[in-house]
């Protein structure tokens, strides 16, 4: 078993809007990242950090990689709950996992995301703001 130094989770609830299905009102694959994106951007707005003000001091986060994980369908109008967590904190890169959950409580989807430090002007890879580690080592 993994013992990780930290760790934060924080649930954000999405409703499985019309236009995100198919024609079997099933929610089409393509959409898990969007909520992967939506409950990542909820979490840090949760715990005080911007990614526009960020953006703003010139730094970005592009992603880097995604892999997901379907076990069972979501349908049209299910309520989600996605829970983004953190297991380590940033460096260069920043690490979320997710699991989103249907109204049963039944896990329909696993999945991550690694998202890189970017400096705006260079391009290159760079440090996490420490604004951001500040907020994070709070909550070891």
């Amino acid at each position: 078993m993994i013992k990780y130094k930290f760790m934060y989770s924080f649930d954000s609830k999405l409703r499985v809007r019309y236009y995100e299905t198919d024609k079997m009102g099933v929610v089409h694959h393509s959409n898990y990242v969007r909520y992967y994106e939506y409950a990542r951007t909820e979490m840090m707005l949760h715990l005080g950090f911007s990614y526009g003000t960020m953006e703003k001091e010139g730094v970005m986060m592009p992603v880097i990689s995604v892999s997901s994980k379907y076990i069972k369908p979501a349908y049209y109008e299910d309520e989600l709950v996605i829970r983004v967590t953190l297991k380590d904190l940033p460096t260069a890169k920043m690490n979320f996992f997710y699991e989103i959950f249907n109204k049963d409580g039944e896990l329909i989807n696993t999945g991550e995301t690694v998202l890189s430090f970017t400096n705006m002007e260079t391009n290159r890879p760079c440090r996490p703001p420490q604004r951001l580690i500040n907020i994070l080592e709070k909550i070891i």
